[in-house]
């Protein structure tokens, strides 16, 4: 049969229902479910707060409902992504397309979108610019107008002459700050560095001029305003109730608005009063802030402050609080159809009850058009010209896109047929018709392709062949090693007195090393670990033969010494001549408290003796030869071969290993050697056993690096505890055999 595309349907399958696919779905994955308990929850939750207004648990289960309905939704869309990209971009020639429009259409609209978004970063700039010095330069009138004024107060000797020029003031400046207001406040400090005595005003009382309709007049000076005057920006907020300004009946609506105040105190070591000028940011600052720069104030909100808290937002007194907003709402009806993007920039202000400073954000709206005309150097170059110039750059664009898509498109026609072919010679294959052949008609590299495809073909049987063999032979090394570890003792090796642990890691399926707990007795067992020459299956069948040849010499002879010499006879005369075995055999007598072992050329024995302190590593090297060297009938490794006898103290740790752990090498070819082993044993022996023998291999491969073990590496090791000297058990020996 042949297989379908995925955009073509399965002949085989019966027609479903119109509909059914969408209930199935719903109905039956989670995601559906998801969505309809989701919508439903959400659904019954909006009733209800219709009904109770407010309720938190309703909220949290409303709150729930949403995202578990967003949650499928989410699933059900990439889910719809993955069918779209696999049905649509399922043949060449439409990714090639959709690759020539990500290529050349999307890189060219992405760098439209970049310089628009540099424009509107610069226009952005520009405005944070502008706001900041007319800002600046409103605090800088504001400081001279405090500073000039209170000077001439202090030359006056009544309230009502200082009320008076305070009126003319104002009256004078109404025109273009209509919200100016003053208030002459009574200061008792002195002022270091003050040379000239106070001026004949007194005042007793705050005394206000102007209207004062934006926030309650300071009744003092601050604290932290110094003698030498403050000028600067405040923060204020002013609440509407009762429908005002637009709001709904009984609803509450709060605005934050700036000030530029300035606080100015007369020349004098003892000053008796302080100027506080007002001049709040209101209609007639956005105003002209719009016809002036094309800039429109919308919003202000004031943020935390260099204590972390909220400031500037001072809590209003009643009066202030009842005050309505419509003074002072920002009008913006008369630019809302231009092009104004959005925009914050920020300003600092000071808190006036604390000196604390903080930071306000004024959303704004640039008008691109009227910041560019007042930039544009129109006087150079016109703007019809510089249009007419964009115009065509755009134009030639616009051409150069058309022409490279229509050349995509041919190219795509030229590539997918060749694929085309390739893909009927892959299904032709795949139905087992290895004799296909591709026609070749362009002698390109989609020719040469071709070319590869038929070659391919005429040798696939022959690989299918080597395949199956080289598949054969791996089943029979996996059945080898799974053969090979059922010889080595399995499960925990337990025996009152005695803690032992082992590990074989074969570098290859299967390998030479061979370890096993022989038991000899209720308080004796012997430990055996040997390393046949070479690797795989030719060791491992060596290693075999060794554990049934061990079974049985350890049962007559329990001297190490004495069943390493009648090994040797056996071996030498049934290996083959370029393999020998490494072996090291020890007895552990518990209730003679002694530990005989004989080392017929294997790796050192590591001895951790047990003492306080620092625990230094004994290495045991007993002189002995291999097994299995055909040199004579075996007098010279009789000759050789020594046994050696320790007393066993609890605590004693005993490592015996093959060279594959001692020999593993590095990057640079360097071993990690029985020193650096020693060194690890000394500074651990301390751990648990399984963590100390995990510790071990993990720092050797670690230092072997990603290519893995070179060789077979064993490991065994051993610790007397102090029960093992004390208190004999019977049930040691069986322990040890059914292990065996």
């Amino acid at each position: 049969m042949r297989p379908t595309t995925p955009s073509e349907p399965d002949p085989d399958q019966p027609p479903r229902p119109r509909g059914s696919w969408a209930l199935d779905v719903i109905t039956r994955s989670w995601a559906g479910r998801a969505i309809l308990i989701g919508g439903v929850v959400k659904l019954v939750a909006t009733l209800i707060l219709r009904v109770v207004q407010d309720s938190f648990v309703v909220e949290v289960i409303g709150t729930a409902g949403t995202l578990a309905l967003l949650i499928g939704v989410a699933y059900f869309a990439a889910r719809l992504i993955g069918l779209a990209r696999r049905r649509l971009l399922w043949r060449v020639r439409r990714k090639l397309i959709l690759s020539y429009i990500f290529v050349g259409l999307v890189p060219a609209l992405l760098i439209v979108v970049f310089f628009m978004v540099c424009g509107v970063l610069l226009f952005g700039a520009v405005s944070q610019y502008v706001i900041d010095t007319r800002l600046k330069a409103a605090v800088e009138q504001d400081q001279f107008l405090a500073r000039s004024t209170a000077l001439e107060l202090g030359r006056m000797s009544s309230e009502a002459e200082a009320r008076a020029y305070l009126e003319r003031k104002q009256a004078l400046m109404a025109e273009r700050y209509p919200q100016l207001s003053f208030v002459v406040v009574p200061v008792g400090r002195a002022c270091d560095g003050g040379t000239t005595a106070a001026g004949p005003l007194q005042i007793a009382r705050p005394m206000t001029v102007g209207p004062w309709s934006h926030v309650d007049p300071p009744e003092a000076l601050p604290a932290w305003v110094p003698c030498a005057g403050f000028s600067g920006l405040v923060a204020y907020t002013l609440t509407a109730r009762d429908g005002s300004d637009g709001a709904a009946a009984g609803a509450t609506t709060t605005r934050t608005f700036l000030a530029v105040r300035a606080a100015a105190v007369p020349d004098g070591a003892s000053p008796r009063f302080a100027l506080i000028v007002d001049v709040p940011i209101g209609q007639e600052a956005v105003s002209r802030l719009r016809q002036d720069t094309g800039i429109e104030l919308r919003d202000i909100s004031a943020y935390a402050g260099r204590n972390g808290q909220r400031s500037g937002r001072a809590a209003p007194s009643p009066a202030t609080a009842k005050r309505s907003l419509r003074s002072f709402h920002l009008d913006t009806s008369e630019m809302s159809e231009r092009l104004m993007p959005p925009w914050v920039v920020f300003t600092e202000f000071a808190d006036w009850a604390t000196g604390r400073r903080g930071m306000a954000s004024l959303a704004i709206q640039m008008s691109i058009a009227d910041i560019y005309n007042r930039l544009s150097p129109r006087e150079v170059l016109g703007q019809d010209t510089l249009a007419i110039v964009v115009l065509a750059v755009g134009a030639l664009f616009l051409i150069i896109q058309f022409f490279a898509l229509v050349v995509g498109f041919a190219l795509a026609q030229s590539i997918t047929g060749s694929v085309h072919q390739l893909f009927i010679g892959t299904e032709r294959v795949q139905q087992g018709d290895f004799s296909h052949q591709i026609e070749v008609r362009t002698r390109d590299q989609l020719g040469e392709l071709a070319d590869s495809f038929n070659e391919m073909t005429s040798r696939l049987t022959g690989l299918l062949a080597e395949m199956a063999e080289k598949k054969r032979l791996e089943e029979e090394l996996r059945i080898a090693r799974k053969i090979q570890m059922s010889l080595l003792p399995q499960g925990q090796v337990q025996m009152p007195g005695l803690l032992m642990t082992a590990n074989c890691t074969p570098a290859r399926e299967v390998g030479g090393d061979y370890y096993d707990f022989l038991p000899l007795g209720d308080q004796q067992i012997g430990i055996l670990i040997a390393d046949v020459s070479g690797k795989g299956t030719s060791a491992a069948l060596y290693m075999a033969e060794l554990k049934g040849l061990m079974l049985s010499l350890c049962q007559i002879h329990r001297s190490p010494r004495d069943l390493m010499i009648a090994a040797n006879r056996i071996i030498a005369d049934n290996i083959d001549s370029r393999s020998f075995i490494t072996m090291t055999y020890a007895v552990m007598d518990l209730e003679a408290k002694t530990m005989t072992y004989a080392r017929a050329g294997h790796t050192p024995l590591l001895h951790v003796p047990a003492c306080g302190g620092t625990r230094d590593v004994q290495v045991l090297t007993a002189g002995g030869m291999v097994l299995g060297l055909k040199i004579d009938k075996g007098e010279k490794f009789a000759e050789f071969l020594e046994e050696c006898t320790l007393p066993l103290t609890p605590g004693d740790v005993f490592v015996l290993f093959t060279d594959g752990i001692t020999e593993a090498m590095n990057a640079d070819e360097e071993m990690f050697g029985e020193e650096r082993l020693s060194e690890l044993v000394a500074n651990h022996a301390d751990l648990p056993f399984d963590e100390l023998r995990e510790r071990i291999f993990r720092e050797v491969r670690a230092f072997a690096g990603e290519p893995g073990p070179h060789d077979d590496m064993t490991l065994i090791l051993l610790k007397v505890e102090p029960t093992a000297l004390s208190v004999p058990s019977p049930s040691a020996a069986a322990s040890v055999a059914a292990l065996s």
